[in-house]
């Protein structure tokens, strides 16, 4: 029944581009699950407010956060079959659609730094990835930075050790799945938008997540202990639908273009001090306790959790991992 909800509403929606064209704006269903006040959040309002500029109001863009629309388990098929026009998915979400390789942005330890990221997400790793999605009638336009993850429970996790037992919560990626496991702990996956109930009744013990996430859904009120480990990476890719997105006006296509591309400089560029301003936030409450990790205790994660570079070439194949490493100048074994 669902599916036939969202391909009814999918052949209403065809219509809105020939009919904006005459009188009416072309409507931009653009959904994501996070906070208005997030990177992402601030990004999608962004190219809400270019996009109506540069086409001087022949688009009007409907933002859609925390899960209004769709939940993330729901949303690509929703933009397959044209429901919703733009999403910004974590880049761990194709892989159900069979495109396994995005994965491998999810590898720990893989990004030094922001720069390096987006560096790799302009160049030929992001354009190949993008390329993977175009057979399942998906156009990647841009990926947005939000920054690195951090993990929480109701007790420090310092050492590799401190994992054993655990149940974590994540967004569906193979690849955290087994860096989790390597630690001993026992992913679980589960919809953001229900993480922190999740949390709050025990139904998982921890999760991961970047600081401005922690701070918008309020995870610090149910987790006593934070560790700002930055083991691993959360990056989105802003996607459309391709049939909506090709049959567009090309003087329509390229002013969104070109508002995707500001809003996607500013987002990139706010990311940082964002989840900064996160942790201070989040420190003031008073309401959870952070930690860091010494060199040390860095090098012992990295030790714990380097197998899942082998062990990713036979989920996310060699080709990939090859241009990462390659892009990255780092060891896959």
């Amino acid at each position: 029944m669902r599916k036939l909800l969202l391909a009814v509403a999918a052949a209403a929606l065809v219509l809105a581009p020939a009919v904006g064209q005459a009188q009416t704006p072309i409507v931009i269903k653009f959904s994501h699950v996070v906070a208005n006040d997030t990177p992402k959040g601030k990004g999608a309002l962004k190219f809400k407010e270019l996009a109506e500029k540069y086409t001087d109001g022949k688009v009007k863009v409907e933002v859609y956060p925390n899960s209004t629309l769709y939940k993330d388990k729901e949303e690509i098929e929703a933009l397959q079959l044209g429901s919703v026009q733009m999403l910004a998915p974590s880049t761990a979400k194709f892989a159900p659609l069979g495109v396994k390789e995005f994965e491998a942005l999810d590898l720990p330890w893989l990004f030094k730094d922001d720069q390096t990221y987006a560096n790799a997400m302009k160049g030929t790793v992001g354009k190949w990835l993008f390329q993977k999605l175009e057979a399942k009638g998906i156009t990647g336009l841009a990926y947005w930075d939000n920054g690195f993850h951090m993990v929480s429970s109701n007790r420090p996790l310092i050492k590799p050790t401190d994992f054993q037992g655990l149940k974590f919560r994540i967004s569906g990626s193979k690849v955290a799945d087994q860096y989790f496991r390597l630690v001993g702990s026992i992913p679980q996956i589960m919809a953001f938008s229900e993480v922190y109930q999740a949390l709050q009744t025990g139904v998982v013990d921890g999760c991961e997540n970047t600081a401005s996430n922690y701070l918008t859904q309020k995870f610090y009120e149910v987790q006593k202990d934070i560790t700002v480990s930055y083991h691993a990476h959360l990056q989105y890719a802003v996607i459309v639908n391709s049939k909506f997105w090709s049959g567009l006006p090309p003087d329509i296509r390229t002013q969104l273009d070109k508002a995707m591309a500001d809003a996607t400089d500013y987002t990139n560029q706010i990311a940082h001090q964002e989840n900064e301003d996160a942790l201070v936030a989040i420190k003031k409450t008073g309401k959870t306790n952070l930690h860091y990790l010494t060199d040390a205790d860095r090098k012992a994660w990295q030790e714990a959790m380097q197998p899942t570079y082998k062990w990713a070439k036979g989920r996310v194949g060699q080709e990939v991992l090859d241009l990462v490493a390659k892009e990255l100048d780092v060891k896959m074994n």
